[in-house]
């Protein structure tokens, strides 16, 4: 899997001149010294990442290429660890506890609360490697709840939490432009942000341990609606037999546009589905929205019905499809209803099909 180097450094404008400027690593202020000075007064550290799935692997090798750090991986499937340290010159380990030994910062991005668990808390994981001082931060999308035990237990061991959850989809992990949501307290925020940095476009610190989690569930919300309805306008204007690329290209422009328009439009009108984030990922991540809803007494009707609706994809057998594939369900539903041809334009404008119109 490959990365994409190509953004304009910090400092510099396309077309500048790329004069060296200073490593951002040699102006934290850094009383635990958990970012060692190297010579030429650049700072690096030791990192390590568990979980190598589609998001974690191009992360950890930003960590490794851009971040300039020393990093050590762990993965479920060890031939996968082994393949990331083959390609990046990385360390892999059998375990997150040996992977997670004297590093800084230990980064973890697995599926879910008990994937989160089981390489954190229990035996031999990273808990049981982590040196005093350490920074678990997690970059699961993962409940709120889960966030504050691992705030508590690294706590009580004498480390330091971030909960991170990422947005950007795995291009944005693979361009390194992801958007991070962090919660936890503020010095250690200052700590992690350089680091997260490799990999972020935007990093932010939304609140205490917990916080990032619930920003996260609110991006869910959103970007959820608006795939719905970017779905059911592509639909309409189709049924309608106009020309949806045309349409696009306009009302992008205006208060419609948005980046799922903006990235998904194409596929969604050839009916391609193998683009992002897949289907069973965002059912997950509503449950999670859902749940959190029922704790806080958030009403979210629109949330719900399209869980049930990407439940329809599922049965589809789209389980594995891009959350831009609420269209589908949409194609399904509509029963052999043939599109109708666009209609021309006369001289006084197309007639009126309302109640009264004639």
């Amino acid at each position: 899997m490959g990365l994409n180097l190509n953004r304009t450094p910090v400092g510099l404008t396309r077309g500048s001149a790329a004069t060296p400027t200073r490593n951002p690593f040699a102006e934290i202020d850094d009383p635990l010294h958990l970012l060692p000075k190297i010579p030429g007064d650049y700072r690096m550290a030791k990192v390590a990442f568990i979980g190598l799935g589609v998001m974690g692997y191009p992360m950890a090798g930003h960590l490794k290429v851009k971040g300039g750090h020393e990093v050590a991986v762990y993965n479920r499937t060890f031939a996968k660890a082994e393949k990331w340290a083959a390609e990046f010159g990385g360390k892999a380990f059998p375990t997150p506890a040996e992977a997670a030994k004297d590093a800084d910062f230990v980064f973890t991005c697995v599926g879910n609360d008990d994937d989160l668990r089981s390489v954190t808390t229990a035996k031999d994981g990273v808990l049981d490697g982590m040196k005093p001082g350490a920074i678990l931060i997690d970059n699961t999308t993962a409940s709120a709840e889960v966030a504050r035990e691992l705030d508590a237990a690294t706590r009580a061991k004498g480390l330091r939490f971030i909960d991170a959850p990422v947005s950007g989809g795995q291009a944005g992990a693979e361009n390194g432009v992801l958007t991070v949501m962090c919660g936890g307290e503020e010095a250690t925020f200052d700590k992690a942000k350089p680091v997260i940095d490799a990999y972020a476009r935007m990093v932010g610190l939304m609140g205490p341990a917990g916080a990032g989690q619930l920003a996260k569930m609110v991006n869910q919300i959103c970007v959820a609606g608006v795939v719905q309805g970017l779905a059911e306008g592509i639909h309409f204007g189709k049924q309608a037999g106009l020309d949806m690329e045309k349409v696009i290209e306009v009302i992008s422009k205006g208060a419609a546009g948005s980046w799922q328009m903006d990235n998904r439009h194409k596929t969604m009108i050839a009916g391609k589905y193998d683009f992002g984030f897949a289907i069973d990922w965002m059912r997950k991540d509503l449950g999670i929205v859902l749940s959190e809803a029922r704790l806080n007494g958030a009403k979210l009707p629109v949330s719900a019905l399209i869980d049930q609706f990407y439940g329809d994809v599922q049965d589809m057998g789209g389980n594995r499809w891009d959350t831009s594939s609420l269209l589908a369900r949409l194609e399904k539903k509509k029963r052999g209803v043939p599109p109708r041809p666009a209609r021309r334009r006369g001289p006084g404008g197309p007639r009126s099909t309302s109640p009264g119109g004639r």
